[in-house]
């Protein structure tokens, strides 16, 4: 990586961090530092637990989290095993039985799936926010909610499968071609970002791009959404039609697919909102 770009995203990611604290008032020292007595002390913030989509891993909440994190919010970057929607599900709810206190879930593209299975029954769960994500209804998959509003997306046209040991009989891994990838998924970041990415995406099986969805948590979890505009892996048509149907809180902005990296004081600030 050149000065210039090394530059660019360590800028980025301070912007991220002063924003955040700006939101709630503070700075990095008065967060860590002495507060008022006891007594005085607000009521604990709710964990924010972040799940990445396919193609992609925790690392690319990197400029989100300590944002959070210095504004006092404990932050779990989850996991997702991207196996399928039934099976991922219940990994994260598994998870969150391990967490004290109330939940914020938050999903990016496929991780929206998943928060919308995981949560539903959970109480902890106070908010749900969809960061260019699939907000499923009941019996819908990834693949066909990318058809709602109309719009079209060709990230399948460009998939390099390969097989893994276990899968059933039809399933395989599938990768975005790294020759595809940078503007497909993330056109608005410095492309050595968008290539190192691609490089060290995980795969997504095809169960996870198929199974149908269960009961959907939005049902019954206020929900917050951050559309895409310029997102060519789900259509932004498809973004819209999910966030109304779940009734959500929903704000537009101008990013690629990868809003977290290109616009993450965006969703840094929807992400702050949901946890009021």
């Amino acid at each position: 990586m050149n000065h210039h770009r090394r530059r660019g995203l360590l800028g980025v990611a301070a912007a991220a961090l002063a924003f955040s604290l700006a939101l709630l008032g503070g700075s990095a020292g008065a967060v860590a530092g002495s507060g008022p007595s006891r007594a005085a002390q607000p009521k604990p913030k709710p964990t924010v637990v972040l799940v990445h989509g396919a193609f992609a891993d925790s690392s690319g909440w990197n400029l989100v989290t300590p944002a959070l994190q210095a504004a006092g919010y404990p932050v779990l970057a989850f996991s997702n095993p991207l196996r399928g929607v039934a099976y991922d599900s219940q990994y994260l709810r598994d998870f969150l039985t391990t967490i004290t206190g109330p939940i914020v879930l938050v999903g990016h593209s496929y991780g929206g799936a998943v928060i919308t299975n995981a949560a539903s029954g959970n109480t902890q769960v106070k908010s749900l926010v969809y960061i260019a994500a699939y907000a499923l209804d009941e019996g819908e998959s990834v693949a066909a909610a990318n058809a709602l509003g109309g719009g079209h997306t060709e990230v399948t046209d460009h998939l390099v499968i390969r097989p893994f040991p276990g899968a059933a009989e039809g399933d395989a891994d599938a990768y975005i071609d790294p020759a595809h990838f940078p503007r497909l998924f993330a056109q608005d970041v410095p492309k050595v970002l968008a290539k190192t990415m691609a490089g060290s995406q995980r795969p997504g099986s095809y169960a996870s791009l198929v199974s149908p969805s269960g009961e959907p948590a939005w049902k019954t979890i206020p929900s917050w959404y951050l559309v895409a505009k310029q997102d060519r892996i789900i259509p932004p048509e498809a973004e819209r039609v999910m966030a109304e149907r779940a009734n959500a809180t929903t704000v537009e902005v101008n990013t690629s697919h990868v809003p977290m990296l290109s616009k993450p004081s965006s969703v840094i600030k929807l992400i702050t909102q949901a946890t009021r």
